[in-house]
């Protein structure tokens, strides 16, 4: 069955935003699913991209918004629970269910999922088990499925090296817990080239792939990647596991966005790392983080601050 319109669960959050693109360049109709349409308006500007204003938790809404596509793409999920397993039950497992009940009683038989690297019931995290609770659910339907497991993924637009640099501008030492836990970071675009691919390649159908960049790396020598890129000279320190607790902890207690909690120093207890001789499917060759972060990462030197406020106060030219 050719696929012509698909239904992006998530489409609105920085990966679901690369893969909506992705696949509109593709001539496919994408439908995005936003509580808040304001929030989302930048997916207006991709010609095929619908966005369709309802809650996906609910489970009539979501079968009247999966309704009519030919594909779904769950890409919902989230890094921080809240108070125990609820918040992963609700976005992993809970939504894993309704996202399969909604195809099978519409009749959309093709399903993508997002998953993690190492997801699984015996891991350390509710984040891991949880993802691998959804996993399992959509594994085990009847459905024709394909499942992604990305380590750590960095794009222009992420909260993973921006945070980083963020930090290191603000603070003239730092200290970085879980300094060595292993990541081996994948970029966005191949995440949502790999996402596309599967669309038109019905050889995916029934299988999960791990999706890692080329290069493993610690979480130490990513944030002085992320120094020596914006021309930042800071002294950065590793802490040590009593202290990244103690850091996680006050972190899940400081109201706001958390930057980490101790749930998150348990998945790294598990390095995100691919197999050895895992492939990236269908034949895409995934960028070095050192070939394409600094393209954004340089703006954030002081010369790359000069040049952008240069660009913007420069008088138009005559005619332009």
């Amino acid at each position: 069955m050719s696929i012509s319109t698909v239904c992006i669960l998530g489409g609105s959050g920085f990966v679901g935003r690369h893969v909506c693109a992705a696949l509109a360049g593709r001539g496919l109709r994408v439908r995005v699913p936003t509580r808040d349409r304001e929030q989302s308006k930048h997916l207006t500007m991709l010609p095929t991209v619908e966005l369709v204003v309802g809650d996906i938790h609910d489970p009539h809404t979501l079968h009247e918004l999966v309704r009519g596509c030919d594909a779904v793409i769950n890409l919902v999920g989230v890094l921080h629970g809240g108070r125990g397993r609820a918040g992963f039950i609700t976005a992993h497992v809970g939504l894993a269910s309704k996202v399969v009940a909604a195809c099978r009683e519409t009749g959309v038989r093709r399903l993508l999922h997002m998953s993690a690297l190492h997801a699984g019931a015996e891991r350390p995290s509710k984040y891991l088990r949880s993802k691998g609770e959804g996993e399992a659910i959509v594994r085990g339907s009847d459905l024709e499925t394909t499942i992604f497991r990305p380590s750590v993924i960095f794009g222009h637009d992420d909260s993973f090296l921006n945070m980083f640099a963020q930090l290191i501008k603000t603070f003239p030492v730092m200290i970085v817990p879980a300094a060595h836990a292993r990541f081996q970071p994948v970029y966005v675009g191949d995440v949502a080239l790999a996402f596309a691919e599967a669309l038109t390649q019905r050889v995916s159908i029934g299988h999960s792939y791990d999706l890692c960049g080329p290069t493993v790396y610690t979480l130490q020598a990513l944030a002085e990647f992320v120094a020596r890129t914006t021309g930042h000279k800071r002294l950065i320190f590793g802490a040590d596991h009593a202290l990244t607790n103690v850091m996680a902890f006050a972190m899940e207690l400081k109201p706001g966005k958390k930057l980490m909690s101790l749930d998150n120093v348990r998945s790294m207890q598990v390095d995100s790392v691919c197999a050895d001789g895992c492939v990236f499917p269908f034949g895409i060759v995934p960028q070095a983080l050192e070939a394409t972060a600094p393209a954004w990462l340089a703006h954030r030197t002081p010369r790359g601050r000069y040049a952008a406020l240069r660009d913007r106060t420069r008088p138009q030219q005559a005619g332009s």
